[in-house]
């Protein structure tokens, strides 16, 4: 998935990995969000990218998959969700490769 996003242009996979932009302006010193009519060119492209990782993502999944992440408004959240359903948290996966470089160094002991 990383590959073909960012054959299409590395702001896609920017959007699945980092969570989508949002146009901003500072204001008394805090940040607030643009209306779409005040975004500059620049950033109505940079928006897209989520909306366009959000087709992607969904357009390779069975429908059970579909339903489970089409409510998210961001690819990230989407990624993410995926991500943990199919190989699981950062802790599973330190346990599979835990479990499996002790079975790969008990079998080279034998």
């Amino acid at each position: 998935m990383k590959i073909f996003t960012e054959s299409l242009d590395k702001g896609i996979w920017d959007a699945i990995e980092n969570g989508p932009f949002v146009p901003k302006f500072e204001k008394y010193g805090s940040f607030i969000e643009k209306s779409w009519s005040q975004w500059t060119d620049s950033e109505s492209k940079k928006v897209k990218f989520n909306c366009i990782a959000k087709n992607i993502i969904t357009s390779a999944l069975y429908s059970d998959e579909f339903f489970r992440v089409s409510q998210f408004k961001s690819s990230k959240d989407m990624w993410d969700t995926l991500e943990v359903t199919h190989e699981g948290t950062n802790e599973v996966k330190r346990a599979r490769k835990h479990t499996l470089i002790q079975e790969y160094d008990q079998n080279a002991q034998r």
